[in-house]
């Protein structure tokens, strides 16, 4: 029997969860009985390939940077499954690795809420037919997960692999080298992991975040999905927020405002110079009238990208905030292209300069033209991430930059944050 939300039966809709809080209604770290008070039971004998239909109706995104339809990732790794009887089946593997510094979200979830990226993983492997999973994610995260996987016979098949601490070990592909050779590199950008992944076979790959939204979605349907968010960016997401006040995973709706999240935050907005949304590879904004959603324009919608949002209090410069990321950046390729091993270190170096307040007016005009040369052309998508940061930054420090070329800052003592 495949799954049908009409079928939802009556007990089960009652629990469904109201508003934003969503992903831990269960509690701190809820053993699986909990789990089950609390959401009810998913019966995996009524999930089937109808689910990536019910995903397409809800909406959902991926929520671990690129924000593709997560319904088209498991319909094409559902399509390139081979019709031999003998024929290997898909793999699906559960992204939890976190290489991005400033992101959090993820570790929290699976301390938090385990059994629903369980359940997450379960079901986007009967949709696709898959029959070997995979958990990827930091050691830190393993007591966790080995706790929840033992508390359920039928999950004990997942296999978890250690993720590295590298900012690109996140990347999917990177995740599936990782798992295939124990190097987490990532492929050329090219490779579809959905024809030919882990050892050539059909794989899905999607972020835990992402796994526990599908194991709500299993169980109340698309349309209590879409109760929550905006029409464009249905539903909820978690957003890691750090800065001047204690790191908070925040559940927040789609198409939230900026001001809505520091509120919740209990940020005061006068406080704040900028934010960094999205993580390293995100962008820098203000004012802070924009909305945090995957559609809309770029004016007045940022994207959420890695789930960070990441506060520059006033009187800290955000000229050498940027200096400091992109050089990390630039040390952390993979060393696999032209733009990564190359292009990289010399926008840092002169990012570098303008932060330092060279008086060299060229040197923003050179930090544009070897963008231009980077932009689309390296093996992953690092050096564009790098270069969508870098640019962000020129449009939102302007006026520092101004001030950094004549000799000084606009901030109090030139801190970085």
């Amino acid at each position: 029997m495949t799954f049908k939300e009409t079928a939802l039966p009556e007990s089960t809709r009652r629990r469904a969860p109201f508003g934003t809080f969503r992903l831990f209604a269960a509690g701190n770290n809820a053993s699986h009985a909990r789990h089950l008070e609390t959401y009810g039971p998913l019966d995996m004998d009524r999930v089937g390939p109808d689910l990536i239909s019910v995903l397409e109706a809800s909406g959902l995104t991926g929520r671990g940077g690129a924000a593709f339809a997560s319904w088209r990732k498991m319909a094409a790794t559902a399509q390139s499954r081979p019709t031999r009887i003998l024929a290997p089946r898909p793999v699906v593997i559960g992204n939890g690795a976190e290489g991005e510094p400033l992101s959090f979200k993820d570790r929290t979830l699976l301390a938090e809420a385990p059994h629903l990226v369980i359940d997450g993983l379960l079901a986007a492997a009967r949709a696709v037919g898959g029959s070997q999973l995979y958990l990827y994610a930091g050691a830190a995260s393993f007591p966790a997960m080995e706790r929840a996987i033992s508390e359920r016979p039928a999950a004990r098949g997942i296999r978890l692999v250690e993720a590295s601490e590298r900012f690109i070990a996140g990347e999917a592909s990177a995740a599936v080298n990782a798992i295939a050779t124990g190097s987490a590199l990532p492929f050329d950008k090219r490779r579809r992991l959905s024809e030919s992944g882990l050892k050539g076979r059909p794989t899905l790959v999607l972020n835990v975040e992402t796994l526990a939204h599908i194991a709500l979605i299993a169980r109340y349907g698309a349309a209590w999905f879409r109760t929550a968010g905006s029409a464009g960016d249905p539903g909820t997401r978690l957003i890691s927020v750090s800065g001047p006040a204690p790191d908070q995973v925040l559940e927040v709706a789609g198409n939230a405002s900026l001001g809505e999240i520091l509120y919740s935050s209990h940020i005061d907005a006068a406080n704040v110079a900028a934010v960094l949304v999205g993580g390293y590879h995100g962008r820098w904004v203000k004012p802070l009238d924009y909305k945090l959603s995957v559609s809309g324009p770029a004016s007045h919608v940022v994207r959420p990208g890695a789930g960070v949002f990441h506060i520059l209090p006033t009187g800290y410069c955000g000229l050498e905030t940027t200096a400091r990321i992109v050089d990390y950046l630039a040390g952390e390729s993979a060393r696999q292209c032209g733009p990564c091993m190359f292009g990289l270190p010399a926008m840092s170096g002169i990012l570098g300069r303008i932060a330092y307040r060279e008086r060299d007016p060229r040197l923003v005009r050179e930090l544009e033209r070897l963008g231009k040369l980077v932009a689309g052309r390296g093996a992953c998508h690092h050096p564009d991430g790098t270069i969508q940061l870098i640019s962000s930054a020129l449009d939102v420090f302007s006026e520092d930059i101004k001030a950094h070329l004549a000799g000084s800052c606009t901030t109090l003592d030139g801190r970085s944050a």
